[in-house]
């Protein structure tokens, strides 16, 4: 007799904080521009700086936590799998263009435009070969790298160390570290999508036999 566990909810207590986070970075996009505009008078608004890094490092706070409550209370979801990568890169995004180019300038030190393109050059290339992979082969995995999470770990403490004004030397050190782990994340994720190249699917494209249902 088989005995289905009951299923968790759709707004578990941690899809509840993942949407709390998401919430939060329109409020955190918004703070560090008031920053920025008050950067162009005499005296800077300090205030909304640190309001920023406060909101900054309280949301990536909230990251860990959610990760916590779906794990514990056995309510991993759906939903929950969608959200909560989407939440981090969304404020990695936010903090890595608000604080380069032009109006990053504003914060010393700041991120340079190079690291950011390097950033955003791996991400675009993930999404783009995993569309191929599943438009090609019916099925694109992701396989989640030390690489990746050590990468997305040094972004988020180069953002806060960015906005908090902290010591040169060190952000370099971070900056060094996390563009290292950025460019071996793409080595990784890239051989990954040529593996899946390399191994036989039994996936016909739905063209090659109209009468047949796609796999």
């Amino acid at each position: 007799m088989n005995r289905h566990l009951p299923q968790p909810p759709l707004l578990t207590l941690a899809t509840r904080i993942t949407l709390a986070r998401l919430a939060l970075i329109p409020v955190f996009i918004l703070v560090t521009l008031y920053y920025i505009d008050s950067t162009h008078d005499e005296s800077p608004e300090i205030f909304w700086r640190w309001s920023a890094f406060v909101l900054f490092v309280v949301t990536c706070l909230t990251d860990a936590l959610d990760g916590f409550f779906a794990r514990s209370r056995h309510e991993v979801t759906r939903l929950g799998t969608i959200l909560d990568p989407l939440a981090d890169k969304l404020l990695l995004i936010s903090g890595l263009l608000l604080l380069t180019g032009p109006w990053g300038r504003a914060f010393q030190p700041h991120l340079p435009i190079w690291y950011v393109v390097l950033v955003l050059s791996r991400d675009l290339m993930l999404v783009t070969g995993s569309l191929i992979i599943h438009t090609l082969m019916g099925n694109a995995v992701v396989h989640p790298r030390w690489s990746g999470k050590a990468a997305t770990f040094f972004q988020m403490m180069l953002i806060g160390w960015v906005l908090a004004s902290g010591n040169g030397m060190a952000f370099l050190w971070l900056l060094g570290a996390a563009t290292a782990l950025t460019g071996v994340s793409a080595i990784q994720y890239l051989i990954d999508g040529i593996r899946q190249f390399e191994t036989p699917h039994h996936h016909e494209p739905p063209h090659a036999q109209p009468a047949s249902p796609a796999v």
